[in-house]
């Protein structure tokens, strides 16, 4: 089977302007199709993660996690995202890849991070850091479909110092893409991320598979933090942002500039019609989810406190609209 040139694509047209690629991360209830548009509307990475999706749920409309829309993509989405799997079950792999080929995506990721614990107890996420053979059986799953494998994960279950053994193991599975979080399971996001092992990443990788590429993840809040990361560790391939969005819905501007809130708020004006017209198609998304972006847009910063505030209290789109109509007076 023919493999997949998705990643050496996207590296060698950044490597032409002289950077690393940037991909925005996997984020339950964040990654879909409608926070994708309006990150692509202030400025888009060179490609996008999926939500997290259970693998047993793309041909198992009755498995107790089904994808609800995990998959859908508006038709103004000109690319796919790479679709994030979980799971621990090689059969389970091996028919979601081939569905998802046959649905026009062209990259798998599996999650082999998640510090979830929900996804953890049902042997997804951090999990595989346990359980080798389960990480090595999955991987080889999703081979078969011919699509482009790659892996996220973290530098150990309970110890950083894991890393030593687990990213090597994973390294000898020949995936297009390592990405790694530069943290252990049980550190969760609450110590800084262990740059100081980068540079010994890639000694391995140089010596166990060349051809894999190396991701970072952790800590990095724009595309500036990451040119940054690249320069001082020249043999990373990409870097991903994550909670860097929340912070900075602009974070992989090249060329970043001031943005006033009223283009902060046209971007969430943007995100309630998308969210409005997910709705129609998936009756899952319900207004409370949304209040998690507010903080996004209407920034204290910027004087927003007591706009965001009052769009907190709102129950439904509509509401925040009329709020937004009226902003002035919050102002």
């Amino acid at each position: 089977m023919t493999e997949s040139t998705f990643w050496s694509k996207i590296s060698t047209q950044a490597k032409s302007e002289h950077r690393p690629f940037f991909t925005m991360a996997p984020m339950e209830a964040v990654s879909n199709t409608v926070f994708r548009q309006v990150i692509t509307q202030a400025c888009a990475p060179d490609t996008f993660f999926s939500e997290f999706v259970y693998a047993k749920a793309i041909t198992d409309p009755d498995t107790k996690f089904p994808i609800h829309g995990r998959l859908y993509m508006d038709s103004r989405e000109k690319t796919r995202p790479v679709v994030q799997l979980w799971g621990n079950e090689t059969a389970d792999f091996e028919t979601a890849a081939v569905a998802l080929r046959n649905q026009g995506f062209e990259a798998i990721d599996i999650n082999m991070g998640c510090p979830d614990s929900t996804v953890i107890k049902n042997h997804g996420g951090s999990d595989l850091i346990r359980n080798h053979q389960w990480a090595q059986d999955v991987i080889a799953a999703a081979k078969t479909s011919g699509l482009a494998v790659s892996a996220k994960t973290r530098l150990g279950y309970s110890k950083v110092d894991e890393f030593r053994d687990w990213i090597p193991f994973l390294l000898q599975q020949d995936v297009d893409l390592l990405t790694i979080h530069l943290r252990s399971k049980m550190e969760m996001s609450k110590v800084p991320a262990h740059l100081e092992v980068i540079d010994d990443i890639l000694k391995v990788r140089d010596k166990i598979a060349p051809k894999t590429l190396i991701q970072v993840n952790g800590d990095i809040a724009d595309y500036q933090a990451g040119m940054k990361l690249y320069q001082e560790h020249p043999g990373l391939d990409g870097i991903m942002i994550g909670r860097g969005v929340f912070a900075n819905p602009f974070a992989f501007e090249k060329n970043p500039k001031s943005h006033s809130l009223n283009e902060l708020l046209s971007l969430l004006q943007m995100q309630l019609n998308l969210f409005d017209d997910f709705s129609t198609h998936y009756d899952i998304p319900r207004f409370p989810s949304l209040k998690r972006f507010f903080k996004i847009y209407a920034r204290p910063e910027l004087g927003a406190t007591e706009l965001r505030n009052a769009m907190m209290d709102a129950k439904s789109t509509d509401e925040v609209r009329k709020i937004l109509d009226d902003k002035d007076k919050y102002l």
